[in-house]
């Protein structure tokens, strides 16, 4: 394995198919269009709440295996944007498609936002920091390489430019920048061992984001039982 790559190059070009199928997801174009049903993203958001809050709690995790002030910082930093800024701006959207800006005490996970949040609780809590990043970062990643294509041609509804423009922003890129250096920094490409299981965490995390974005396309009703 060449150790000329960085570990999260590495990670993402094993699992190419699954994440190109992520970032380019009907869904996707078609917040892209804005051609997306109001009451379709009503539900992404209601389920991204739950996801979002989670995926939180495995960042906090994730800081509690920081080895140093550097990686606390960038980490820090990556669980105020989640706090800070997606999940009150989630809220926000709520409201503006006709939901609720208040936590709903009564709101149930989807099968798909469940498992993929225990998937980064387990990770996160169970593993070093290498683990948990591999599988935080697909999450973080994949939303501004999307973002960053959507913004080139900004729909007209404000909705969906305002999401687009959350996630396409230099400060979010930056941020992506931090998060994924972070992880090169603390992985020997050169250990094919660490590499495959961080493989195997990585490409689970990606094949998640594919499934959250098919859940949400197909909405409640889709949802089994």
């Amino acid at each position: 394995m060449s150790t000329g790559t960085p570990a999260s190059a590495l990670l993402r070009e094993r699992g190419a198919p699954s994440w190109a199928a992520a970032v380019s997801h009907p869904m996707v174009a078609e917040i892209g269009a804005g051609s997306l049903p109001h009451e379709t993203f009503r539900y992404y958001f209601e389920q991204n709440v739950l996801y979002l809050e989670d995926y939180a709690r495995a960042i906090a995790l994730i800081i509690g295996r920081a080895p140093d002030l550097a990686a606390i910082t960038v980490l820090t930093r990556f669980l105020g944007q989640i706090v800070d800024t997606e999940l009150p701006a989630n809220y926000a959207f709520l409201a503006r498609l006709g939901g609720s800006a208040d936590p709903d005490p009564a709101a149930v996970m989807a099968p798909v936002t469940y498992d993929y949040t225990r998937h980064l609780l387990d990770t996160a809590g169970r593993h070093d920091l290498p683990a948990g990043l591999a599988a935080v970062l697909p999450c973080q990643w994949s939303y501004g390489e999307l973002a960053t294509r959507l913004a080139a041609s900004m729909p007209g509804d404000p909705v969906y430019a305002d999401w687009i423009a959350m996630f396409a922003g230099d400060g979010y890129d930056e941020l992506v920048q931090a998060s994924t250096a972070l992880l090169d920094q603390h992985t020997d490409v050169a250990d094919e061992d660490l590499m495959t299981s961080l493989a195997v965490v990585f490409d689970r995390s990606t094949r998640y984001e594919l499934a959250f974005w098919d859940m949400a396309l197909a909405g409640p009703e889709g949802q089994p039982g």
